[in-house]
């Protein structure tokens, strides 16, 4: 068993299920709500305690019934919890609009007292960080922290994982410490400039996120798949289905956990990727995030069909 550690947000989810987004000023009727568990980070961390990796999570929570469900959460799917918990502020939580035609999302997020996470908890937590074989960070907490934590897991060996999500502008030098970077196709045109809707305009992105300093570049492709660029490969990973698309909310942070937990273990990083592919490709065919994360021996059932 390898350990992944986690620095990232929990958010409650609010889900509502319509033909299509409302307007400003304009109110429709929906088809569905449900409320359940998500947030980047605790949804990585979720997927790879589930794809078989000891887990740990660093984040905040407040002291409210949304930090009951993070805790609740966790527990179920074996993710130790390194977090401080405060009431002064909220657990975050996230509006999701799900179009049901297609399972497509658009999503707000509010990350509450996890918008705090300062360089203290990641210092607070530095050994934590250098324990682990996989650490892997988002861009839902202060960019502050994400590059401190990123610093600490390089400075020992760990191998790091940014996964630049939300997109947004990174500092200088943040890209040239990530082991592994993991933009979906929109955020790798956000970090490129350059246009990511076919396999061929991944090889470019992943070039060029290369030459800005990562060592390897992920780019998940949707129902594409996923394509690895290293220093001396070049990889388009299909995608695995494991049957039809009910939502696409999740995905990414599917892929990215059960990625994480494959190279905890070891894994070759093709292999990896693969491993990530069918997590994600399970997830999509269930409602909701951390709920759709599949088991271990899920996975590897869908991996063995070929």
């Amino acid at each position: 068993m390898g350990r992944v550690v986690v620095l990232g947000v929990f958010v409650a989810d609010t889900s509502y299920r319509a033909d299509r987004s409302p307007k400003l000023g304009e109110t429709i009727m929906g088809h569905s709500f449900a409320l359940g568990p998500g947030g980047k980070g605790s949804n990585q961390a979720v997927a790879a305690a589930m794809a078989g990796a000891e887990t740990h999570f660093i984040s905040r929570l407040g002291k409210d019934p949304f930090a009951d469900m993070a805790l609740a959460t966790w527990g179920r799917a074996g993710v130790h919890a390194a977090v401080t918990q405060h009431s002064e502020s909220y657990t975050g939580a996230a509006y999701i609009f799900i179009e049901a035609a297609t399972g497509n999302n658009a999503i707000i997020v509010c990350p509450g007292v996890a918008g705090t996470i300062s360089v203290d908890d990641i210092t607070s937590r530095a050994g934590l960080i250098a324990g682990a074989d996989v650490f892997i960070v988002q861009l839902e907490q202060p960019m502050e922290a994400a590059v401190l934590a990123l610093q600490t897991a390089r400075a020992a060996g760990v191998r790091t994982i940014l996964n630049p999500a939300p997109a947004a502008p990174l500092p200088a030098g943040m890209v040239a410490l990530c082991g592994y970077i993991t933009p979906n196709e929109s955020e790798a045109e956000a970090l490129t400039g350059l246009p990511v809707t076919t396999v061929d305009e991944a090889i470019a992105a992943a070039t060029a996120l290369r030459a800005m300093g990562a060592g390897t570049a992920v780019i998940t492709l949707g129902d594409k798949g996923a394509l690895y660029q290293d220093a001396e490969r070049t990889v388009h990973v299909p995608v695995i289905s494991a049957g039809p698309v009910v939502e696409t909310t999740g995905a990414g942070d599917a892929f990215n956990g059960g990625f994480a937990a494959a190279l905890s273990e070891g894994m070759d990083p093709i292999a990896a990727v693969r491993f990530g592919c069918a997590t994600a490709g399970i997830s999509v065919t269930r409602a909701g995030t951390a709920p759709s994360m599949p088991s271990r021996a899920e996975i590897e059932a869908l991996l063995a069909r070929g």
